[in-house]
């Protein structure tokens, strides 16, 4: 059964949910959540919409759902946009642009290229992240600090930015251990395995411990496996240091609820979302204190030195964990935290934008 009526009070807005073409990422669960709780809200309240998908995700919100393929072709010409009043670009840039007259969110994760990469390379994504922004009329950021980074870098035109916290993952199916279980305290860490994770710098705070370290994620660049499996070999601890590469969400969620500690060294996030899904489990965080890290962990997480210094992030480490062990963090506060990180909250306020442009 259709789950929209068959009369709508608001026509068609369309989500631009492209990105969902690269599983177990961030843009992934963006997209999937934000679309999961935006087809509940779009029935109740009688808005017609649509979602632009590769095929392989058609169905996943109902077979009632509007959904519209992805094809490269539509990178040069959008097709059957008539009835399109609001499109959505849920990434940073997009080569699908609706027609002019069509009005435009776009929302911007992070311009972590700052961070990440040399000086001469800024330009290019300047210029296309300046693209989307001028073709925009509602701007939305992820947290502060992307805001912050937007308005020191891109022209906004006299545009106003909306900051709007992204929730926390819907999961609600079973969790399953993995295949190989840590043997003994492990710590765990989760992202795709580049150099901007700084996961090369935990290895370290495993020396004069007997803690294990799991990092999983999707593997971007083996040559940074390498230098992280290096640095274990520097500090003596390569037999306690296992890259798993991608894992499944109920595989993750046995990741995050048994560990003894969740860390996330890394220096360039526009938001930070398994800082969030480690504290619904109330365990001791530790964090980088780069970009929108302190924004997210607040006075919730445990912060590394800036510059990563092995004594103090060992010293950091074993304080932070005697603090934990002593009673002193309040595990039920901070799963309240990371709880008010709600996905209804986030698709609430990204329909109120949608109503306020047509």
């Amino acid at each position: 059964m259709n789950i929209f009526a068959d009369q709508f009070i608001i026509n068609m807005i369309v989500v631009d949910c492209e990105r969902m073409k690269y599983p177990n990422t961030g843009l992934f669960a963006f997209c999937d959540n934000l679309s999961r709780c935006l087809v509940d809200l779009s029935s109740r309240e009688r808005v017609d919409m649509e979602f632009f998908v590769p095929s392989n995700i058609e169905g996943r919100w109902g077979n009632g759902v509007k959904y519209r393929t992805v094809h490269d072709i539509y990178k040069l010409w959008l097709p059957c946009t008539s009835d399109v009043k609001v499109w959505h670009t849920t990434q940073n840039t997009s080569p699908y642009c609706p027609p002019a007259r069509v009005k435009r969110v776009l929302t911007m994760h992070d311009l972590n290229f700052l961070y990440e990469l040399p000086l001469s390379k800024h330009a290019r994504y300047m210029r296309k992240f300046q693209d989307s922004i001028d073709r925009a009329d509602t701007i939305v950021a992820i947290s502060r600090s992307t805001k912050r980074d937007i308005e020191e870098n891109l022209n906004l035109s006299g545009k106003s930015i909306e900051v709007i916290y992204n929730g926390l993952n819907f999961f609600d199916g079973e969790i399953v251990p993995p295949q190989v279980k840590p043997d003994g305290k492990f710590i765990f860490t989760v992202g795709t395995i580049l150099r901007k994770k700084n996961f090369h710098v935990l290895p370290r705070i495993l020396k004069g411990n007997d803690y294990r370290l799991v990092i999983a994620g999707n593997i971007s660049s083996n040559s940074y496996c390498a230098e992280i499996l290096e640095q274990a070999r520097k500090w003596g601890v390569e037999s306690r240091v296992t890259i798993t590469g991608p894992v499944s969400e109920p595989v993750k969620q046995w990741y995050l609820q048994n560990c003894d500690a969740f860390v996330f060294p890394s220096i360039a996030e526009g938001f930070g979302l398994p800082v969030i899904e480690a504290m619904r489990y109330g365990k001791p965080i530790f964090l980088s204190d780069h970009t929108s890290l302190p924004e997210i962990g607040g006075d919730k997480a445990f912060y590394f030195d800036h510059f990563f210094d092995p004594d103090a992030m060992r010293a950091r480490f074993e304080e932070g964990m005697k603090i934990y062990a002593d009673g002193g963090v309040d595990a039920d506060a901070m799963r309240a935290y990371a709880e008010s990180f709600s996905w209804e909250n986030t698709s609430r306020l990204y329909m109120d934008i949608y109503k306020e442009l047509l």
